[in-house]
């Protein structure tokens, strides 16, 4: 029998997740859009009903109070909505006093995941180097509502927390469909090395958060997707 997914933030990745979620298990049994959740008011136990697991791809403005309801109210969380993580705490507050399981990340590609222990690796090797300087640049689709992007802040904190502590200019784009690319890149005065990931489509996104769904089924506590990645495969 298939578990219960809710789908909060139903825009393109919401369409695409409820679209794959079958191959994972679920069975999606409610779907919440921003004009019909605002303030989180649609969510309830009478509409969260047989949902074991909500996946939040909402807004940075409506993402902590969306998380923080769901836990409230016992069900477990996944998370992709990024530019809300300086009200982190009080989220983290929710989620423990309910004791529930919250996953989250800045991105649940798993192959943007992978490359961020190798930007990490790499920034350790450089950072041995005083004549490199860095950059970090990425560009998205032109409704993308933050920037930089989530993904690129944790890249220069996997940098910052491998070594590299000089200053890394970062760098941002909007325009387009770009489903989303992110570069980091080590400059010297006879050679450059660049680290690129570039994401063909979305499903990449949506297949990590669903493998973060089923994994959150039964857990407690604050996960990011990263930790969790090897328990995954």
């Amino acid at each position: 029998m298939n578990r219960g997914l809710a789908i909060v933030g139903y825009g393109k990745m919401g369409r695409l997740i409820e679209q794959l979620a079958p191959e994972y298990g679920f069975e999606v049994r409610a779907k919440f859009d921003g004009l019909s959740n605002r303030h989180a008011h649609a969510l309830s136990h009478e509409t969260l009903r047989k949902v074991d697991v909500a996946m939040e791809f909402t807004t940075p403005e409506a993402a902590p109070e969306n998380i923080r309801r769901l836990a409230v109210l016992g069900v477990n969380t996944v998370t992709g909505t990024t530019g809300w993580f300086e009200e982190f705490s009080s989220v983290a507050e929710a989620v423990a006093k309910s004791g529930n399981g919250l996953v989250w990340a800045a991105n649940f590609s798993v192959g943007v995941n992978l490359f961020l222990q190798a930007v990490g690796q790499t920034s350790a090797l450089f950072a041995k180097h005083a004549e490199y300087e860095a950059w970090g640049w990425e560009i998205h689709h032109s409704a993308k509502k933050d920037a930089l992007s989530g993904t690129l802040k944790k890249l220069a904190e996997a940098m910052r927390s491998n070594g590299y502590h000089r200053p890394v200019h970062l760098g941002s784009n909007r325009a387009g469909a770009n489903p989303g690319t992110h570069e980091i890149g080590f400059d010297s005065a006879v050679d450059t090395i660049t680290l690129r990931h570039t994401a063909r489509n979305r499903e990449g996104f949506a297949r990590g958060a669903l493998q973060a769904a089923r994994w959150v089924v039964g857990k407690k506590g604050m996960f990011e997707f990263r930790e969790i990645l090897g328990e995954l495969s």
